[in-house]
């Protein structure tokens, strides 16, 4: 596909303009980040589709940096909330509380609002408070509005929750309800750091004063660069071959292989095959390409489509995991 045949609005300038935001906030990432070049990649893509993600990984490796810095280097309305198992819903929300008018003496209820009013919101160790609690962010991640006190708010755009989470065989953890684990976009998984980042690491951060990290995306430049990614075409032949991943991971679907049957309990929902070919777009053009191509959806397909995918008591017995169903998937897809 040529510049000539994409959609109205999708010029060559603006799609540079998308490329040159992108090394901008990769380049202030990094000059307190070292390495984690995969983990950044995605954690942008979930910007620049005003999607959420969900970080895995065990205390200690800049979870909670990395979303700080790249609030940091945007000029979104940033709230980080720690989650403890005493948290309460009204926590996150808000409260009413009474006010007393000093003129008049009138008293009469006020709405405060809690730390969803925003527009990145980090959810530090959402795995540490108790269901009741994660229950209270279902709303605002899927509809963008939260309820209280009888009246319905909306939340400003963009809005989006890049939640921290430790690993859950850790004492003190609760299980996320998978109706939750699916309106994440991302499960991204953060590694240890190799030897030779791990040294830069400790170098940098015993040596010297922190750098200061400058905001580099305004927030209607990334409001305009949003609906840019929806814009990007994905021919059917695409959509097709996205739609055939995820149905392949259900077991006894048409497409489903032995190894799916035998393995899976259940598989991704519609919600992921869009989750492919959105993330998929959000590659393309963080790419300075034109259109949504095959290598996108294989390599969006393991951080997509992990964590909605729940293998059977005896694979889990066995020591397969999520991931090694999707590589078999992924073998026997074809378009």
């Amino acid at each position: 596909m040529t510049a000539d045949t994409i959609d109205v609005g999708l010029e060559h300038d603006k799609i540079e303009d998308v490329h040159s935001g992108y090394r901008d906030l990769k380049r202030e990432i990094a000059k307190v980040v070292v390495g984690q070049e995969e983990v950044i990649d995605l954690m942008i893509m979930s910007l620049m589709t005003s999607s959420h993600s969900l970080l895995m990984g065990v205390p200690g490796l800049a979870k909670t940096l990395l979303v700080h810095t790249l609030a940091d280097a945007t000029s979104l309305d940033f709230t980080r909330v720690q989650f403890t198992p005493d948290m309460m819903p009204s926590d996150l929300i808000g409260t009413e509380i009474l006010q007393e008018d000093r003129a008049t003496g009138r008293r009469e209820f006020k709405f405060v609002k809690g730390p969803l009013f925003t527009n990145l919101l980090l959810a530090d160790e959402i795995n540490r408070t108790t269901p009741k609690t994660q229950a209270a962010l279902l709303q605002s991640m899927q509809e963008r509005q939260v309820s209280a006190a009888g009246t319905t708010y909306h939340l400003d755009p963009p809005y989006l929750v890049f939640a921290t989470q430790n690993p859950i065989e850790q004492e003190g953890t609760y299980p996320l309800p998978e109706a939750q684990l699916d309106r994440f976009l991302f499960r991204i998984d953060v590694q240890y750091p190799k030897h030779d980042q791990e040294v830069e690491m400790v170098m940098n951060t015993t040596s010297r004063e922190a750098e200061t990290v400058e905001p580099v995306y305004t927030k209607e430049r990334l409001l305009k660069h949003q609906s840019l990614v929806r814009q990007i075409p994905a021919s059917e032949t695409i959509v097709r071959y996205a739609v055939a991943l995820v149905r392949a991971t259900r077991p006894h679907e048409e497409n489903s292989s032995t190894f799916a049957n035998d393995n899976i309990r259940w598989g991704a929902g519609p919600r992921a095959s869009q989750s492919l070919i959105l993330a998929g777009k959000a590659r393309a053009l963080l790419d300075g390409r034109f259109t949504v191509e095959k290598e996108d959806i294989t390599a969006l397909a393991a951080p997509i489509l992990t964590h909605r995918i729940m293998p059977t008591f005896q694979a889990e017995a066995e020591g397969i995991t999520s991931r090694e169903v999707i590589t078999e998937t992924l073998k026997n897809i074809r378009i």
